[in-house]
């Protein structure tokens, strides 16, 4: 009886000892799949890092993916480029996230099919450890002057609009800057973005709804100046004004005018090129009007150009009574999607399609004045009657009867870019008829202006004090956005819907003790959507981040053997 009761409990013991040896495998087992599970979105999230990284030393990497990849059936690309993580199927090759004893490995696939309409990036990021794999979905875009409300690269008037001799400079990191005249921003103002300025920030009682950042680094106090006879500040984020690195601006907005090329493979949808002075007027029904008298093809190719075309969807060319580009009440075309507008100046070289000799004129077209108005003229009604054309000594430029100059007014029911050689001129209120779809931007080679226009004894023309509204991302590259004549008298409320980026700060108003006596008061709203999407072929600064606007989890893309999952 003895013998069989240790019997009993010996077998009692070695069940025991069975069963929690096979509990202790299991739970090793499992330990080791949650290990590989949580690598791999490590590894996932290491292939999306890697991605930025390559964007951000080449800002043409958005060309390069693998046309194969399932995510990719939308895109158009030149090459993989020799990237591993472009790699397809199970005979496809995978990179090895470093540092991990070749045990994490990523590939990822690329939809840049928005990338020229909005600027923005998808991309698919698979990770792959052990028996794992996992999938993340990344959109990803261009950090730049659309970031911000407000971005200014020097806080003075701009040189070439107040006649001084100044030289421009930051001025923390010089002891003075003679004949410049800086720019404060008033009591009145209310700022609801952020804001940004490679310069320092002299403030004047202003409010600020949103952050605010500066290039300017002190060693104690705030990182802005109050000027005499002021009040601190108003910042609704507590530490702010803050330090930022400066952002550079890019010097020309050729760049943009590429892309109305029809021979480069990195341009897939050619905009629209005009030529000359030029008026643009959106229509609430998704249509433009559009003035262009100059304009013999509105896409060319080569660099200069050497040949050119027309295209159906920027208008006809040419005179008639009515319904062409040359005609006095220009055409009305359906705004091209997604796509831009682009105005240069007459070429001046022989051999470009749209070379007018000097001294000619385009048919049954001159430069004449309006009644009343005086200095030179652009033949499209500015000067206006009885407007005295402002001089290159004043506030504002002349309109040069052969300067790519556009005017634009209207209500956008489109997303569409406007650029210029020369300047823009916003001649009245630009707005959106859908304010969730619809999206503008206005780039100027020199200044963008709000139209504003005084007779020979500097009285203003329209002396209505309703206001001007404008719904746009505005980039002025080597110059500044300002109010025409802003000196001649009230105005209103400037209110802008989007961003504004300028080389100079251009003064709206002028103002004592904070409170304003000619011009318009300033209504800045940031335009949320530009942190995660841009104007069509918006510019982007000279160098540039790509921040991840989202990041989910989906559906695992491929297995550990790089077969496609269904």
């Amino acid at each position: 009886m003895a013998l069989a009761s240790v019997i009993g409990i010996g077998a009692a013991l070695f069940i025991l000892v069975g069963v929690t040896l096979a509990a202790s495998v299991g739970g090793l087992r499992k330990s080791s799949g949650d290990q590989d599970w949580n690598a791999a979105m490590s590894a996932a999230y290491a292939g999306v890092e890697d991605y930025q990284a390559k964007l951000a030393n080449d800002n043409t990497y958005q060309q390069y993916g693998n046309s194969n990849a399932p995510f990719s059936s939308t895109s158009s690309f030149t090459s993989t480029n020799g990237n591993p993580a472009f790699g397809v199927g199970s005979g496809g090759s995978w990179a090895t996230v470093p540092g991990s004893g070749n045990r994490a490995f990523y590939r990822y696939e690329v939809d840049n099919s928005k990338y020229s309409t909005s600027g923005t990036l998808r991309l698919r990021s698979t990770g792959w450890v052990g028996s794992m794999t996992r999938s993340i979905v990344a959109d990803l875009k261009q950090s730049g002057f659309i970031d911000f409300l407000y971005f200014t690269d020097y806080e003075i008037q701009d040189p070439a609009t107040s006649s001084t001799s100044c030289t421009p400079a930051y001025a923390w990191a010089v002891s003075s800057r003679p004949n410049c005249t800086t720019i404060q921003f008033a009591a009145a103002d209310t700022i609801n973005g952020p804001v940004h300025s490679n310069d320092t920030l002299q403030i004047c009682g202003t409010t600020f709804n949103n952050i605010v950042t500066t290039g300017y680094k002190p060693t104690s106090g705030p990182a802005y100046i109050i000027p005499s006879g002021c009040s601190a500040g108003t910042f609704a984020i507590s530490g702010y004004p803050r330090y930022s690195p400066v952002v550079a601006m890019p010097s020309t907005n050729t760049q943009m005018k590429q892309e109305t090329r029809t021979d480069l493979t990195t341009v897939p949808r050619p905009g629209c090129l005009y030529t000359g002075p030029t008026t643009i007027t959106f229509n609430n029904n998704g249509t433009m009007t559009v003035r262009s008298p100059w304009t013999k093809a509105t896409n060319v190719q080569g660099d200069p150009p050497t040949s050119g075309s027309i295209s159906s969807q920027c208008g006809t060319p040419g005179y008639a009574t009515s319904g062409k580009l040359g005609s006095p009440a220009g055409q009305t075309i359906p705004v091209p999607a997604n796509n831009l507008l682009f105005v240069q100046t007459v070429p001046s070289i022989v051999g470009d399609p749209n070379y007018t000799a000097p001294g000619s004129f385009p048919s049954n077209f001159t430069c004449s004045n309006s009644s009343g108005s005086t200095g030179t003229s652009n033949g499209l009604g500015y000067p206006t009657v009885n407007e005295k054309a402002p001089s290159s000594s004043t506030s504002a430029p002349s309109y040069g009867c052969r300067n790519g100059d556009v005017f634009v007014q209207g209500a956008v029911h489109a997303a569409t870019t406007v650029a210029a050689d020369n300047y823009v001129y916003i001649v009245g209120d630009v707005t959106y008829v859908d304010s969730q779809a619809d999206m503008l931007g206005l780039v100027g080679q020199n200044a963008v202006w709000v139209y504003n226009p005084v007779d020979s004894s500097g009285n203003l023309l329209d002396s209505s004090t309703g206001g001007r509204e404008v719904d746009a991302a505005i980039l002025s590259v080597a110059h500044t956005f300002q109010v025409q004549n802003y000196t001649a008298g009230k105005k209103g409320t400037l209110t802008v819907k989007g961003a504004i980026a300028q080389k100079f700060r251009g003064p709206v108003a002028q103002s004592s003790g904070g409170t304003i006596t000619t011009g318009y008061i300033k209504n800045y709203v940031y335009d949320a959507r530009l942190q995660y999407t841009a104007p069509p072929k918006f510019l982007s600064p000279v160098s540039t981040t790509y921040g991840t606007s989202a990041v989910v989890e989906v559906k695992t893309a491929f297995a550990p053997s790089g077969a496609v999952i269904p």
